[in-house]
């Protein structure tokens, strides 16, 4: 089986998640279920079927983050160091163009979060990142065409 790389914080997510859907969303929706199969002929029973729906949904987001959690590889990025961009860097890009300063870290595909300034090593922005250093500039492609960001600094924490 396939490794996953993770970061430490990735995986206590996925766990966070994954004991709040077991102990709190699966039994919840059971309950559900009975209170609607008290309600009669469940052929018509709208909040029946939605919460059979959310079951579903459930198991086979347990089962999902079961297997996740049994692959991940966990890589401790203050264990790194380097100039070089790697997995697990936290990365601060100035956009060349516009002079737009943005930081990320490079994280686990299941960890990945934009918004939270977390980049999933399978995009395009951090494929070209790495294997880069300090002062290197790069080509990104985009949907209005190429961007290119020089690399501020590297940093492993």
């Amino acid at each position: 089986m396939q490794k996953i790389p993770m970061t430490r914080n990735g995986l206590v997510r996925l766990e966070d998640e994954l004991r709040r859907l077991k102990g709190e969303d699966r039994p919840a929706v059971i309950r559900a279920i009975a209170e609607a199969r008290e309600h009669g002929d469940l052929s018509e029973n709208a909040e029946y079927h939605a919460a059979r729906d959310r079951q579903s949904f459930i198991e086979g987001r347990v089962l999902e983050l079961e297997e996740l959690i049994s692959t991940a590889e966990v890589i401790d990025p203050s264990q790194l160091s380097g100039d070089q961009v790697k997995f697990g860097a936290h990365v601060q890009l100035v956009d060349e163009e516009t002079d737009k300063e943005s930081a990320y870290q490079i994280v686990g595909v299941h960890e990945a979060d934009i918004k939270q300034g977390l980049l999933s090593i399978s995009s395009p922005l951090a494929k070209s990142l790495i294997g880069k250093s300090v002062g290197d500039s790069v080509s990104v492609p985009a949907p209005g065409g190429d961007r290119t960001y020089e690399i501020l600094t590297v940093a492993y924490r």
